[in-house]
């Protein structure tokens, strides 16, 4: 397949900084063109693409999460590897974040690594993520990739790569409970901070099961509870996603259930997380941000807070009138946020995180990699602290203000030309808002349109914004009165009617 495709068949695997594509056959309409062979030419052009930024090459570490399509794939873009002469570190079974940690652990000699995985798609989807010592690979990078694959010259070797295998989600999880350890640094038992915490964990059987038997487990935790740990690349019980409504509701209930202290659920391979209270509420988007920006304050008083465009009006307040910190409302898209966050270091501005209202959170103090695995353990360290002082962790954010309503609308786009569609909405748009009553555009704004609404009965805002990849507008509406989603949105009905291409169904629902 790979030798008849042409660049634009090889730019539709490209989903930003990442590539996404159909390996398996199962849902109609959706052709495979993530195969066997599509992967060894990208090994090999992965391979073209290191040489190029470093002669002397060390080995390159691959993994993937629970993917049906994972083992195959894997075999093939190890081959692709050591055809082109590099070694090769099989690490199985494996989550994002680990594959990562490979290219700077200092006794692997890790020049390149590739996560195999889709995060949250269907079974039938899977993906690559590419990583060097310096983190993963943008958009640039991944453009440049898919030129060398297409053009298909690859040098001959004389000799073949070597292929090992290294069970690093041992190693990494070794890491992580060091991390807690010290972090807690309990003095009545060092090894056991979280001893006598009922802690469960939901991977949707995804990567993220061994956070409960190697992590939680060595650090004194009772896991008892604990859900879909076993990898099952068909995700029989919910979609392996912290934001899916159903793999919430399961975590939920599974924590009233068990009577635990803390739920944790992961996405597949765990770059992503979310928690759930002992009172069976869960603690993410928002309240998650809030949550580990009291860590980081604390840490690191008056660090700059980097988050996606979607954060309610009330984290801003809390970060910068409880915490002391500066809220930089950024855009959607982990690595925008990571960007953002490293580029404002660069000037001299500290900011120690970077996060996604998804779950997505990357520390200065970790590389900047998103890890869900080691968002968590910053806030259990934080939890065996509280816990000495017969405080929950609900307690870090008692100060931030929850609105009244919120909803999101996905706004189709009919129009074939989506991209330069939603843009010229946007901008007539903003000039409708702006003879309106009660509204006015938030300030600094970098994605879509934000405003502020303030007339009667509204007092919340609206975001209006491109979807990074699909003909879509997200609409997310926030207030903090009961009916003012609809006093807002009523309005929106009236200034956004006559634009014929765009699908307001949604909106009446």
């Amino acid at each position: 397949m790979s030798r008849t495709m042409k660049f634009d068949d090889w730019k539709r695997l490209q989903n930003g900084s990442d590539l996404r594509g159909v390996a398996l056959e199962g849902i109609a309409g959706q052709a495979v063109n993530l195969t066997p062979e599509v992967a060894t030419t990208l090994g090999r052009a992965f391979a073209q693409w290191l040489r190029a930024k470093k002669q002397n090459l060390g080995n390159v570490a691959v993994g993937t999460d629970s993917r049906l399509s994972g083992p195959s794939l894997r075999q093939a873009l190890i081959h692709g590897l050591t055809e082109s002469g590099l070694d090769v570190i099989d690490c199985g079974l494996a989550s994002t974040p680990a594959m990562f940690m490979t290219a700077i652990h200092p006794e692997l000699n890790v020049d390149g690594a590739v996560m195999l995985t889709a995060s949250h798609l269907p079974f039938n989807r899977n993906g690559m993520k590419f990583f060097t010592g310096e983190g993963g690979l943008d958009k640039s990078d991944i453009h440049e990739l898919l030129q060398l694959a297409a053009a298909g010259e690859f040098s001959t070797q004389a000799a073949p790569g070597s292929v090992r295998t290294v069970d690093f989600l041992a190693i990494y999880s070794e890491h992580l409970v060091g991390v807690i350890r010290d972090g807690v640094a309990d003095p009545d038992d060092f090894d056991r901070p979280l001893r006598g915490l009922k802690i469960i964990v939901d991977a949707g059987n995804g990567a993220g099961g061994f956070f409960a038997d190697k992590v939680l487990v060595a650090l004194g935790a009772d896991v008892t509870g604990s859900q879909f740990l076993e990898p099952d690349g068909t995700f029989p019980n919910h979609v392996p996603n912290p934001e899916d409504p159903e793999a919430t509701a399961s975590i939920c209930a599974a924590v009233l259930k068990a009577k635990a202290d803390l739920g944790i659920i992961f996405d597949t391979d765990v770059d992503r997380a979310a928690l759930v209270d002992s009172g069976g509420n869960a603690i993410n988007r928002n309240n998650l941000v809030a949550m580990i920006s009291s860590v980081v304050l604390v840490e690191h008083p008056g660090s700059v807070i980097v988050t996606d465009s979607v954060t309610s009006a009330g984290l801003k307040d809390f970060i910068e009138g409880d915490l002391g910190g500066e809220h930089h409302r950024f855009q959607r898209g982990y690595k925008n946020v990571i960007n953002e966050a490293v580029r404002l270091n660069g000037e001299g501005k500290g900011s120690w995180l970077a996060i996604e209202t998804s779950g997505h959170a990357a520390l200065k103090e970790n590389h900047f990699l998103d890890d869900g695995a080691y968002l968590v353990a910053k806030l259990l360290i934080q939890m065996a602290k509280l816990n000495r002082q017969q405080k929950s962790l609900a307690s870090m954010i008692e100060g931030l203000a929850q609105p009244a309503e919120e909803r999101e609308f996905r706004l189709r786009i009919r129009a074939p030309e989506f991209a330069s569609y939603g843009q010229q909405l946007l901008e007539q748009l903003a000039a409708r808002t702006g003879a309106q009553p009660g509204w006015k555009p938030e300030e600094p704004n970098y994605e879509g349109l934000r405003i502020r609404c303030e007339g009667s009965g509204e007092d919340g805002w609206f975001l209006l914004r491109m979807s990074l990849h699909d003909p879509v507008m997200p609409l997310n509406v926030e207030s903090n009165l009961k009916g003012g989603v609809e006093l807002i949105v009523d309005r929106l009905r009236g200034l956004l009617s006559d634009f014929d291409d765009l699908d307001q169904e949604s909106l009446n629902g």
